[in-house]
């Protein structure tokens, strides 16, 4: 038998498909076909546990017994997979008579169908065969698989089918371009418009497609060209055009990222919204120097601050563990000082992490008395975390 020419995808819903066996092998072909909706038969005298839950739930009926002559009336298609070569053979034999087609698991070579390994990524199924040689199919699969979850296949749509759109909030990282999620990877080259942000991994920019939309929303400290307001209408108003918006934002959308305030914005316009969490900064970039934010016999806990004025100083100053300020360079003299005058020890380490993962990372260590004299003397710059506690002496050089 000749492997096969002619590829084909099956709609076998509402379908009779026959799977002939009670094994693990029947039990995955037998799922598969329940999940596209197939009227699903099995006929075995036994059942493996996995078939004997598919028939328990209602989603394949079950002949108990051997198979027999009149098993494959009304069938569109048939798997068999008894183990039994005599078997197996009649099974394709009345298949081949009847003109149905059969799909022989244990002798591939014989078959006049097979069974495709699958890569899935959404609504996007790539089927894939080595004719006779299903190992080599599923180490194929597998590569496509991680092709298509990475984003490095081509997933955007060329046909808008209408009422698609869609916005999805995806975490960048800290910046660096290999810390971004795969699922937000793969929803970034799925996308037909971009809307960043200035500390987002932006080298991912220059893979996707010359006609993805790109919307520049980035904020400097003090200078925020495109306010809250409209950058919520631009992701609202895209996803109404039938378009899928990916908003790239820097760490993490819901960590001092406004990203709750934009799903609320979406949702309340009836546009589907998704978040995808990233790696936040407050975390990483402490870790891009060499500090961890907890570590036994130093710091149990940690907390996240945005370095904004309106702080309950008195609180901060009293809670044990790490305390990370994003956004806290402009005000940095002001916030040491009031830690210390609501009794924080002046002599607490503190260390700031500039342009954590980026090309000009650097780390300065101190205390919160002197902190703020090694920034100003070192002309610190955003963006840059600030970490105080026991941890920042753990700084690597």
């Amino acid at each position: 038998m000749s492997t096969p020419s002619y590829p084909l995808i099956l709609d076998v819903a509402g379908r009779r498909v026959v799977v002939v066996g009670g094994g693990p092998i029947a039990a995955r072909r037998a799922t598969a076909l329940a999940d596209a909706d197939a009227q699903v038969l099995v006929v075995a005298p036994e059942l493996c546990e996995p078939l004997a839950e598919l028939v328990a739930d209602g989603r394949a009926g079950w002949r108990p017994r051997e198979y027999a002559a009149g098993d494959l009336d009304g069938a569109w298609l048939v798997h068999t997979a008894t183990g039994d070569r005599a078997v197996d053979r009649l099974v394709a034999a009345h298949a081949e008579a009847a003109r149905i087609w059969c799909v022989h698991a244990a002798d591939a070579g014989s078959s006049a169908a097979w069974t495709p390994a699958l890569a899935r990524i959404g609504d996007v199924l790539v089927a894939v065969s080595a004719g006779a040689d299903p190992r080599r199919s599923v180490r194929l699969r597998d590569a496509v698989q991680a092709a298509l979850e990475a984003g490095d296949l081509p997933l955007r749509r060329s046909r808008h089918s209408g009422g698609t759109g869609s916005v999805a909030l995806v975490g960048g990282g800290p910046g660096d371009p290999g810390l971004i999620t795969t699922r937000g990877r793969r929803l970034l080259a799925q996308a037909d418009v971009v809307v960043v942000d200035r500390l987002a991994p932006r080298s991912l920019l220059a893979d996707l497609d010359d006609d993805v939309e790109v919307v520049d929303v980035g904020k400097t400290p003090g200078n925020h060209p495109v306010p809250q307001e409209q950058i919520n209408r631009i992701l609202v108003e895209h996803a109404r055009l039938d378009r899928r918006v990916v908003r790239l934002k820097g760490g993490d959308p819901f960590v001092l990222g406004r990203g709750g305030e934009e799903a609320a914005a979406c949702r309340a316009e009836g546009v589907a919204v998704e978040i995808v969490p990233g790696v936040t900064s407050a975390v990483s970039v402490p870790a891009a120097a060499g500090i961890p934010v907890t570590h036994r016999g130093l710091a149990k806990q940690f907390t996240v601050i945005s370095g904004h004025e309106g702080l309950d100083w008195p609180s901060l100053a009293s809670v044990e563990g790490t305390l990370v300020f994003l956004m806290g360079i402009s005000r940095l003299a002001d916030t040491a000082a009031r830690l210390v005058d609501h009794g924080k020890d002046a002599a607490t380490p503190a260390a700031i992490v500039e342009d954590g993962y980026g090309p000009s990372q650097r780390t300065t260590v101190g205390t919160l008395g002197t902190i703020a004299v090694l920034a100003a003397e070192r002309q610190v710059r955003p963006p840059a975390v600030v970490v105080v506690g026991d941890v920042a002496q753990l700084a690597t050089p």
